[in-house]
């Protein structure tokens, strides 16, 4: 299958109610909007190969104090096009940004980005030059540690080049139960069915592994590490011990390099943390968002 279908995978979408499609450029967007109109903003930004699913349970329980905005990314979910110059960081982070004009909210308070949607958050705060507070969850910030951080961007440009490799790997999500160990391997999270039953649905499609492939065959991790000092808002980096994507002292580097960053470390659960916990992962959300000067003014 080539791309999932709002009328039929999207039927029984989480959080569907709140979800409507927005035109920019050249992007058709899903994006999920819920919360009072006239509380602050707070924008959720996923990570790569996942999309609004993977808040299903974390937005209601945030859109009680924020009005919430979680888009599809370019490339994932249920969102069409492609951005102009491929999925590089300052890409995505730019056409969130003219998605966030088009729907009357160019500066949100609060940006919770997961893993490569951190990323993506401090890219867009640092290029609009917002005083945005950052939150970020199981963050994707520093680059791979030795040869990897030559190596993995290589190999990802070479499998996104090959028009037959999408298809492959959704031929090899095509069974659930894949789908479940590779989850559970890769992330150390523990999700519920309905989540392994989401990604499933992902996984299974070219397109969105296509997506996935070319967001990491474009990340530039190295440039963005450098520019971590000019972060200016508060940021609160939140890892799960037990996640075996991210390294612990991976986020511990980024802490040290982002002004005033705080660093909480949750050493039961894994890279899927807002998935596993997320009345615990609000609270800490909230709390900290709570003290902000956008969300306090």
């Amino acid at each position: 299958m080539s791309s999932v279908r709002w009328e039929v995978e999207g039927q029984d979408w989480p959080n569907r109610a709140h979800s409507r499609f927005v035109r920019t450029a050249m992007l058709d967007w899903h994006v999920q909007i819920a919360g009072p109109e006239n509380a602050p903003v707070l924008l959720l930004v996923h990570g790569t190969g996942a999309a609004t699913h993977s808040w299903r349970d974390l937005l209601p329980l945030l859109a009680k104090h924020y009005l919430v905005i979680a888009p599809d990314m370019p490339g994932h979910g249920f969102t069409r096009g492609r951005i102009s110059g491929g999925q590089s960081l300052p890409g995505m982070a730019k056409a969130l940004g003219e998605l966030l004009k088009k729907l009357g909210h160019p500066a949100p308070a609060v940006i919770v980005g997961h893993s490569a949607g951190a990323a993506i958050g401090a890219r867009l705060a640092m290029d609009e030059r917002w005083d945005a507070t950052l939150i970020g969850l199981t963050p994707a910030l520093m680059p791979f540690p030795g040869l990897a951080a030559r190596l993995f961007p290589a190999l990802a440009r070479m499998l996104f080049v090959n028009p037959f490799t999408a298809m492959i790997f959704a031929q090899m999500a095509s069974s659930r139960g894949e789908v479940a160990r590779f989850l559970k391997k890769s992330t150390g999270s523990r999700i519920d069915d309905l989540g392994v039953d989401l990604y499933h649905r992902l996984f299974r499609t070219s397109d969105h592994c296509a997506g996935a492939i070319g967001m990491m065959a474009n990340w530039d991790l190295e440039t963005l590490s450098a520019s971590l000092p000019g972060l200016t808002g508060r940021t609160l980096l939140i890892h799960g011990g037990r996640d075996a994507m991210v390294p612990t002292d991976s986020v511990e580097r980024a802490a040290r390099l982002i002004p005033g960053a705080e660093l909480a470390v949750i050493p039961d659960l894994g890279h899927l943390a807002h998935e596993e916990a997320p009345d615990r992962i609000a609270e800490m959300i909230l709390a900290f968002a709570a003290t902000s000067p956008a969300v306090a003014a």
